[in-house]
């Protein structure tokens, strides 16, 4: 199975076709999508995609579109949580895809929102842990060891960190790490940077696939879309393609 996420920025509104060649580009047959609010915008793009299937709301900024038919979907929202997570269950049953999208910007402040959100949705599919399944999207946040360069922020955000306390306690990440899941890019590329952020001229990682360690085997490659035709044009973020082994 191939496994795509996908930022769209702003709903996708105006951009259906480039962001069409996009997912085209990398063939895959499940996409999970973020700032997908616009259900009109992720019809449009299932269908110049070729999706059979496709969910989204305008309350919630996670979507997906899959080639296939699925078994099922359902948005879960943690009460400590400002955005639904979404869960869905191929047609095989063979996996879980869980995707999400944290709260954004980079300040102290904002880390422990993330590391609010991420315990709530870690309990919330905490019965899942023993069998195979993905969680993908738009974490907002930056691995252990990562360096979030300030003078490539905006002025207004580089402000907010400073006033939060200028050296960041990365820590959404981590969590992830203790919990026994595998950073998908990062272990197959240690030493690339695999920058998604901003598409244009990124600097900062923030788009992730992870995997139970005991299912790390099964995931067989995860790249950074950074090449396909348009895809600067497309979006704020590139893309995350990774192939998984359900057999």
């Amino acid at each position: 199975m191939r496994l795509l996420t996908y930022n769209i920025r702003y709903g996708g509104v105006g951009r259906v076709e480039r962001l069409a060649a996009v997912v085209n580009a990398c063939a895959p047959d499940v996409v999970v999508l973020q700032e997908a609010t616009r259900p009109d915008v992720v019809e449009k793009l299932a269908a110049a995609t070729g999706m059979a299937a496709w969910a989204a709301h305008a309350g919630h900024s996670v979507a997906f579109m899959s080639r296939a038919k699925v078994r099922g979907h359902a948005w879960h929202r943690p009460p400590s949580s400002r955005r639904a997570y979404l869960e869905i269950v191929p047609a095989d049953g063979a996996l879980r895809i869980f995707g999400l999208h944290l709260s954004a910007v980079h300040s102290n402040w904002t880390e422990r929102r993330r590391v609010r959100e991420l315990r709530a949705v870690l309990a919330g599919i905490a019965e899942h842990q023993g069998r195979f399944h993905v969680l993908t999207g738009d974490f907002n946040t930056l691995a252990p060891g990562e360096t979030l360069e300030l003078r490539k922020l905006p002025p207004r955000l580089r402000a907010f960190v400073y006033l939060t306390g200028r050296k960041i306690r990365w820590e959404t990440i981590q969590i992830m790490l203790d919990a026994a899941y595998v950073d998908g890019y990062r272990a197959l590329h240690p030493s690339t940077p695999g920058l998604t952020f901003p598409a244009g001229d990124p600097h900062v990682r923030l788009d992730y696939v992870f995997v139970p360690t005991a299912f790390a085997p099964r995931l067989k490659r995860c790249e950074v879309v950074d090449g396909a035709a348009g895809v600067v044009a497309a979006s704020d973020h590139l893309p995350v393609v990774a192939d998984l082994d359900v057999g």
